[in-house]
């Protein structure tokens, strides 16, 4: 598995990832996304959101657990799993039959990873030395993405 990280030094840094990812996603894609509490992971969707042509106003899914933004031909699909108890909670869910449509992104998504094939990785880390600075890592499982990760570690070498 190839694993590679950069510095963001705050929420622009963090904006010029996702709109860096952006064009790399297809759908059916998954991003797993893994962090403390206000490490990030809202943001980057937002930013996500933004870069992918969504106009819907994104929001955290803590409460509602999962929203649907409209871009393309198909969705942006942002879950959020810190609330759920397991992964039976999250299968109920149904949200499996609109993977395929959708750019999936999962916040706190370790506890569901499992579930998808193929997968992109982004965890955010806070470092110690500047509280406004992540050390964000990338990482993936499966096919899809073992050709993606060469060009996405090429794309954010200026990072």
């Amino acid at each position: 598995m190839d694993t590679f990280s950069v510095v963001s030094s705050g929420a622009a840094d963090t904006s010029r990832l996702a709109a860096t990812i952006a064009p790399i996603l297809r759908f059916g894609d998954a991003v797993i996304l893994t962090g403390s509490l206000a490490a990030g992971k809202t943001h980057f969707v937002k930013a996500l959101a933004n870069a992918l042509g969504c106009t819907d106003l994104v929001t955290s899914p803590t409460f509602t657990i999962a929203n649907f933004y409209r871009h393309g031909s198909g969705n942006l699909l942002h879950i959020d799993v810190y609330r759920l108890s397991g992964l039976d909670e999250f299968l109920d869910l149904g949200l499996d039959e609109c993977f395929s449509e959708s750019i999936t992104v999962v916040e706190w998504g370790d506890m569901v990873a499992g579930e998808f094939a193929d997968y992109l990785s982004v965890k955010f880390d806070f470092l110690e030395r500047d509280e406004n600075q992540r050390k964000v890592t990338f990482s993936f499982v499966g096919e899809r993405w073992a050709s993606e990760m060469a060009l996405l570690k090429n794309k954010l070498s200026g990072f």
